[in-house]
């Protein structure tokens, strides 16, 4: 079989396991999609906008490991850029692929359109130099292989978005054959002598400690270390806790796990409990003004020990080039067989109280938020995925209770609104015998709703949950004043805009709770589309984490210069 630029592209994409890869049409891209198209292995799915494109690819890496978004240049791919951001910070192996002007313009002099006005095309590639872990210009079939294999390659060790640029001219321009995959896809092994060094110093320190707990992080899933954490917990014995961005990346059937640790917006008893250890055991945590609450609570100094994804650090010792997951086995297999370290799971279940039962309503009640809660937990099954949108989503998708198997998908270094809708849309792709439940705010729905269309041209059966409370909420609680209101809409009539002459949507309103169990009975029974159930709560109707926390958040962020 002969190959082109394009063709090998495409072999390689599904060759690293995506049978799907996003696009969005334009002049300096025709060829390339046509080219992409003739792998039948790798279907071509149309997104509304380049950054929707972007960000469907990135909800697609979560269910599948990684995930391609093809855009025209400039024009297209400056929109993307912005969800490939995310991708970095959200330590996701998204592949942006921008078709870029005819090679021969390359030096001309020649002002092109969807540029910028000078002669210059490099302005774009230097960008995305700065939002991924490898950027490549394609001006040569001959070079190509090399430059498609690094790019790949890279991104999935790093975990980490890549940039793939591609003369409109030369996609089509014949190119070496793809070689084995395994040498794309294959990681090196940690170095044995550094991994052994950190086993011992990680293993001293537990030892030397009465109260240690785990503190999961959100780059476990990263660094394919969640199976190996639960082997830890199993060995230690001891509490364990998920960071927010977390939530599902540790079991929580599990009886180690106790819940979120949020500082003032943990779980009940998590916050006592992390007080009380005399040692926390970190892995591969991101601590950020968000997660620590305002820097409130941010677990540092000698008795915390951070097991990131490459690297290891705890006092007095820094260990890099070995893996984590291989760290976390090698440790379990250590406390295997020793005395258990679970004086913290002892003391919690000593104090620990449940969670007070939020009151909810029935028939002509009018909703409230706990009614949206209550009957969020009531859908999740272990074959569910949450996907929740930044703002108070984010609390009730920390209050809901997971049976092992079900999944949340959170953004919460990047908390770009309106994410989720192309993430769910891009997620139910990539998962189609997953339940996907969306929970947006009406605020965040207005960034990106375009994509719920996509939804229906699929028929996929993404439940939306919609909250109607009249704008910006999360940013109300952070700080208050009339940029935080909004334009109000038929938010369940615009299914019917979106289904025209042939989509299978549903649109609702509920307004009580006895609206809403019917408005999740119709939800259940549409196969052929998503149901977007609008859910109308007053503006000041939401969690009293959210409230904690964004009064935090507001005192970092108001912060007087330094002197």
């Amino acid at each position: 079989m002969s190959y082109t630029v394009g063709t090998y592209l495409a072999e390689r994409l599904a060759q690293i396991g995506l049978k799907h890869h996003f696009a969005v049409a334009g002049d300096y891209n025709l060829v390339l999609l046509d080219q992409l198209l003739m792998n039948k292995e790798c279907e071509q799915v149309y997104c509304c906008n380049e950054l929707n494109c972007g960000f469907s690819a990135e909800g697609y890496a979560r269910a599948n490991g990684a995930g391609a978004a093809v855009v025209t240049f400039s024009v297209g791919a400056l929109s993307a850029l912005n969800a490939i951001g995310g991708a970095y910070a959200e330590n996701l192996p998204v592949i942006l692929i921008s078709a870029a002007p005819n090679s021969n313009d390359h030096g001309s002099g020649h002002i092109l359109h969807h540029t910028i006005g000078t002669t210059d095309y490099s302005y774009q590639l230097q960008i995305a130099e700065k939002l991924t872990c490898a950027a490549v210009s394609i001006t040569s079939a001959e070079d190509a292989p090399e430059k498609i294999d690094h790019a790949i390659r890279t991104a999935l060790r790093e975990k980490k978005p890549a940039y793939i640029e591609i003369a409109c001219n030369v996609s089509a321009q014949p190119c070496a054959a793809p070689g084995p995959i395994s040498a794309v896809v294959d990681a090196p092994a940690s170095n044995k002598a550094t991994l052994d060094a950190a086993v011992k110093a990680v293993a001293d320190f537990i030892e030397k400690h009465e109260k240690p707990a785990i503190l999961v992080g959100s780059r476990l899933r990263a660094a394919g270390a969640e199976e190996a954490a639960v082997k830890l917990a199993d060995a230690l014995g001891c509490v364990v806790a998920t960071m927010a961005a977390a939530k599902s990346f540790f079991p929580e059937d599990h009886p180690s796990y106790v819940g979120t640790y949020w500082g003032s917006a943990s779980t009940p008893g998590v916050n006592e409990i992390f007080n009380w250890t005399d040692s926390i055991i970190a892995l591969a945590p991101i601590f950020n003004d968000y997660s620590t609450e305002g820097w409130t609570a941010w677990p540092q100094g000698p008795n915390v020990a951070v097991l990131d994804k490459n690297i290891t650090k705890l006092h007095g010792y820094a260990f890099d080039n070995i893996h984590l997951k291989e760290l976390l086995e090698a440790l379990a297999e250590y406390f295997k067989n020793k005395p258990k370290k679970d004086s913290t799971l002892v003391q919690y279940k000593r104090v620990h109280t449940e969670r007070t039962v939020e009151t909810t309503g029935k028939g002509d009640d009018v909703l409230t938020r706990a009614d949206i809660q209550q009957t969020l937990q009531s859908l999740v099954t272990p074959e569910t995925t949450i996907v929740g949108e930044t703002g108070d989503s984010w609390f009730n998708v920390m209050r809901t209770r997971l049976p092992r198997g079900a999944r949340v998908e959170l953004e919460m270094q990047w908390g770009h609104i309106g994410w989720s809708v192309p993430a769910a849309f891009g997620y139910a792709v990539g998962a189609p015998e997953r339940r996907t439940i969306l929970m947006v705010g009406d605020g965040s729905f207005q960034l990106t709703a375009q994509e719920v269309a996509q939804m229906i041209r699929r028929k996929l059966p993404v439940i939306i949950f919609l909250i109607n409370n009249a704008g910006y909420t999360i940013e109300v609680e952070i700080h208050d004043g009339p940029y935080n209101n909004i334009k109000n809409w038929d938010y369940a009539g615009i299914i019917s805009a979106f289904n025209a002459e042939d989509g299978k949507g549903k649109g609702l309103r509920a307004k009580t709770a006895g609206e809403l169990a019917d408005a999740v009975k119709v939800a259940l029974e549409n196969k052929e589309g998503p149901t977007l159930i609008e859910c109308v709560i007053p503006r000041d109707d939401c969690t009293s984490e959210l409230i904690s926390w964004g009064r935090h958040v507001a005192t970092a962020n108001g912060r007087p210069p330094a002197k």
